[in-house]
């Protein structure tokens, strides 16, 4: 049996590029650059509703806003629905216990979806859930996937995302969601 057989030629310099691990990847640049942007958005957003900061109308403004959705009594609701964003958007943003930063605005949006948006339908521009089901998704997907190589969470056994850690974001979301709206 004869094979025919392509020789190899033995790695050199140009070689050492390809067999060599990259330090960092377009992904690893991209996901920061959402954890970043998405996190510190959502807690700049939460820091409204705590501090009064960025044109928000701080803890009383907001928790007489929250009583009038039915919340009682409406300032504590207020301190626990923008500390789940500050918290979780710093959390997120950090990559630090990254599924349950995702797990407090997963749960704050349901709450919003529920006594807010839901009523309005789809689309924003109607009031709708489009932003907060966004606002949600991307919260539940940088769980599944992970934060990231550039997190605090990447040495920690769930900073590498998967379903258990997507569960637990969802799950603890919609129980604390649940929770609230029984209360």
């Amino acid at each position: 049996m004869n094979e025919n057989r392509i020789p190899r030629r033995p790695p050199g310099p140009a070689d050492a590029h390809a067999t060599s691990a990259p330090t960092s990847s377009a992904a690893d640049w991209g996901l920061l650059l959402l954890r970043l942007t998405f996190g510190l958005l959502m807690a700049a957003h939460g820091a409204q509703k705590l501090f009064g900061l960025f044109g928000g109308g701080g803890l009383t403004e907001t928790g007489q806003a929250f009583a009038g959705l039915g919340y009682r009594p409406g300032k504590v609701f207020a301190a626990v629905g923008g500390g789940s964003e500050f918290l979780g958007g710093l959390g997120l943003a950090f990559g630090l216990l990254t599924p349950l930063a995702a797990a407090a605005l997963i749960g704050t949006m349901i709450n919003a979806m529920v006594t807010v948006t839901g009523a309005h339908g789809l689309w924003d521009s109607d009031g709708g859930v489009e932003y907060n089901v966004c606002i949600a998704v991307a919260a539940l997907a940088v769980a599944a996937i992970g934060p990231g190589r550039f997190s605090v969470d990447h040495y920690l056994p769930w900073g590498r995302g998967g379903w258990p850690e997507a569960a637990v974001a969802l799950g603890l979301g919609g129980a604390g969601a649940a929770v609230t709206l029984a209360l």
